[in-house]
């Protein structure tokens, strides 16, 4: 009898900036960033964009839940689906919250409370039945769930966002999106980061062509390329490169052409498709 994989990574949403469902997605998958990891029985949560309802909807069949929430920063994109994420309005249930302090102080918890706020949503927070647990987290710091280590480290984008290095048993995913690299170096940080990585998730949001078009540049929007992920993925000794955080523009066959480019240069490596799962190995 064979035994389901003790870590894998799951993808629930994988488009960057705003949902793209559309004809054209259908294969990529059109929900905002939510990304699952299954860890020795726990279950980790990174970004609750719109993939965190379709989450949310497989949860409700195995209740009761306990899962660990990790979020990047508080764009849009990143937590609009929290407030549609069904298992946290069932008492029984327990969400453990992690995120950073935003510049101007308001903590994961307070941004989370503001969005369903009136006039912009009908429904509070504290509607939520489920027992919601907020922790704040600074970059640098290194916590532990159990024998999983959890690092974190800074990422290059407006208004900060954080990524994350999750490690069990030897074996490391790293989640990093919404980062934009810099000109004229590898960010350290980064690399640090990314270090010796099974898999790295990244932040190719554009080609490079895009990031450097003449009449509509994207330098200093906060998102990376699929190059410069090659180029981290390489300088890291990084197994498996998942490009990730789509731009909302980019269609299946767009995305295709992207593939086949990645891995002509770095053959282990993957676009994200919504509903892949990857076991860590």
């Amino acid at each position: 009898m064979s035994h389901p994989p003790d870590f894998v990574v799951q993808f629930w949403g994988v488009r960057g900036s705003i949902p793209a469902p559309s004809s054209e997605t259908v294969r990529y998958g059109g929900n905002t960033s939510c990304v699952e990891m299954r860890v020795a029985g726990k279950r980790l949560i990174f970004d609750g964009g719109t993939g965190l309802r379709v989450l949310g909807e497989h949860l409700m069949k195995h209740l009761p839940i306990e899962a660990y929430m990790f979020f990047t920063h508080s764009h849009w994109d990143h937590i609009q689906g929290f407030p549609f994420f069904k298992p946290a309005f069932i008492r029984g249930n327990c969400f453990h919250i992690y995120g950073a302090i935003a510049p101007n102080g308001a903590t994961m918890k307070q941004r989370l409370h503001d969005q369903m706020l009136h006039p912009n949503f009908p429904v509070p927070m504290q509607v939520m039945q489920s027992d919601l647990k907020f922790y704040d987290l600074f970059p640098g710091d290194v916590m532990n769930i159990d024998d999983i280590t959890i690092e974190t480290g800074p990422l290059n984008h407006p208004n900060t966002a954080m990524g994350y290095r999750v490690t069990w048993q030897g074996r490391t995913v790293v989640y990093a999106t919404d980062t934009e690299h810099f000109p004229d170096r590898m960010d350290e940080n980064l690399l640090h980061l990314a270090r010796d990585a099974n898999i790295l998730i990244y932040d190719a949001c554009y080609t490079d062509e895009e990031y450097h078009d003449p009449k509509s540049p994207k330098v200093g929007w906060g998102h990376s390329t699929w190059q410069e992920a090659v180029k981290l993925a390489k300088a890291a000794r990084v197994r498996k490169a998942v490009i990730f955080h789509h731009d909302p523009n980019h269609t299946d066959d767009f995305l295709d052409e992207v593939e086949a480019q990645v891995q002509a240069v770095f053959p282990n490596s993957i676009l994200a498709r919504e509903g892949m799962i990857l076991p860590v190995v």
